[in-house]
């Protein structure tokens, strides 16, 4: 068998051009502004979604008439501490934080927790209820040998209380000094390792200080 060569066919100048796979047809009407371009987002797979929600006045959608988020006005007692902040000389604020401090040393002085009972008011919950010392038991007691100058029986209450207070009142004395006077003191930089091995060490302590074997009873409190 022999195969003919057919005509090349010629193409109709009237036909219509073929479609393109990568143009989206608009539909007569439709608004190719904001529809067809969100279509060509939506083909990209990025804005697609969001512009599909805005027209169907979920989020994303405008605000209808172009309305903004008012904020809401801060009430009387927040606007007077705004003003009595701006208004606050600089070393208010240090002056404040030192007569905390002190009011904490004045009541451990007065109150002389050594030779107060265990179940004295204001007392520990937990110790109270499961006779157990807390984190934090025997730091006022630490903290009055130390106003006191007897560091041994201090480290014997608390000792990671003993060990923190240098490094506490080196970081108030140079955050005090630079926001009173303006003083570059040089601050001590902990990295997140140390402050989590330090507070590791704490919970280790608060555990050890419970075990009933010797030697851990001689820290109890």
């Amino acid at each position: 068998m022999t195969s003919v060569d057919r005509p090349a066919t010629v193409p109709d100048p009237h036909a219509p051009a073929p479609a393109d796979p990568h143009v989206h047809a608009v539909a007569p009407g439709a608004p190719y502004a904001q529809d067809g371009a969100a279509g060509q987002h939506g083909a990209a797979g990025q804005h697609g979604a969001a512009g599909q929600q805005g027209a169907a006045g979920q989020p994303g959608a405008e605000w209808p008439g172009g309305l903004a988020y008012q904020p809401v006005e801060p009430d009387r007692f927040t606007r007077m501490v705004l003003r009595l902040h701006a208004r606050a000389p600089r070393w208010a604020v240090p002056l404040a934080a030192l007569g905390c401090v002190g009011l904490g040393m004045t009541y451990a002085l007065i109150s002389d927790p050594t030779q107060s009972d265990p179940d004295a008011r204001p007392t520990c919950l937990l110790k109270l209820t499961t006779g157990l010392d807390c984190p934090g038991c025997g730091g006022t007691r630490a903290l009055w040998y130390v106003l006191h100058g007897d560091l041994p029986a201090a480290a014997r209450h608390h000792f990671l209380f003993v060990f923190a207070l240098p490094f506490l009142a080196w970081l108030f004395a140079a955050w005090a000094g630079n926001r009173a006077f303006g003083w570059r003191l040089p601050e001590p930089r902990f990295s997140p390792k140390v402050i989590g091995g330090f507070l590791a060490a704490w919970a280790v302590f608060s555990v050890v200080r419970n075990l009933p074997w010797a030697p851990f009873p001689s820290l109890y409190v």
